[in-house]
């Protein structure tokens, strides 16, 4: 029994008991999001260091040494892990970047929308691992630099490919009488220049900040029927334990999808700002 509360322990790395050492149920709270300061530096301050912080350091550690080992030997006829990185690149390529770009504007852009989707996977998919449980993601200051990094690189592409007409086009469509400009002009300044960025970065948020929620409703009640209500209670741990387990999976997709998603996007926005319309 000792060994299992320990397991639960790596899997759900906040307490199920009170301070006092009362045992009892404790759902999730937003307070998970904002772990303490490890080291005491910079405590207090948008530079400490916390789990999350260490969480996101680990993320980039891992992309660059998967990255370097899956390439430092290319060959021809591929090994293993150059294929499997070949493979998901290319998924990326043709399903993401060249769908929504083509071929020529997909092959400058590439890049940067390859490694946006690598790097937001790597962050979502920390909120399953044991002993980590928590997406780098999940807290609004990631979502909101790569919503930036998504909203610089619209920016980029329309001012390059129009640089006289990219922004009077956008906030004034062609064949429109000008009275309607009193409407059309503030919606479409809100829309493409405001709402974009936000939605980008609240879509991400909160789809990691849900699953997690219910990621920790389900292991801690499971904890608490098991090891805190006993008896009878135990058995609907088995419940608990099994929807856990479910949303898990479904997490992991999700993780995915959503980094699917806001790659996709950017490439979109990308391409209406490269539209010839401007």
């Amino acid at each position: 029994m000792a060994l299992l509360h320990h397991a639960f322990g790596l899997l759900l790395p906040f307490a199920t008991d009170d301070e006092s050492g009362e045992g009892g149920f404790h759902g999730p709270s937003l307070e998970e999001f904002t772990p303490p300061s490890l080291f005491g530096i910079l405590e207090g301050t948008p530079l400490e260091i916390n789990r999350l912080m260490l969480i996101r350091f680990l993320v980039v550690v891992v992309i660059v040494l998967l990255f370097w080992l899956a390439t430092r030997n290319m060959r021809v006829v591929p090994g293993r892990g150059q294929s499997v990185l070949e493979m998901a690149i290319d998924f990326v390529r043709v399903n993401v970047v060249e769908q929504a770009l083509g071929k020529k504007d997909g092959a400058r852009y590439a890049g940067l929308l390859i490694s946006m989707f690598f790097f937001i996977t790597f962050m979502n998919i920390t909120g399953v691992i044991p002993g980590l449980n928590l997406a780098g993601t999940s807290v609004i200051g990631m979502p909101i630099v790569l919503a930036l990094v998504s909203y610089g690189a619209f920016l980029y592409a329309g001012i390059k490919k129009h640089p006289g007409t990219f922004f009077k086009s956008s906030l004034f469509p062609p064949n429109v009488p000008w009275y309607l400009y009193l409407i059309v002009t503030p919606i479409e300044f809100l829309s493409t220049f405001i709402l974009r960025p936000v939605t980008l970065a609240i879509r991400l948020l909160m789809n990691m900040v849900a699953g997690h929620m219910l990621l920790v409703l389900c292991f801690s009640a499971t904890s608490f029927f098991l090891f805190t209500a006993g008896g009878i209670f135990g058995f609907f741990s088995i419940g608990t334990l099994a929807f856990g387990f479910a949303f898990t999976i479904f997490e992991i997709l999700v993780a995915v999808l959503q980094a699917y998603v806001f790659t996709f996007l950017t490439a979109t926005y990308i391409q209406l700002a490269l539209a010839e319309e401007h």
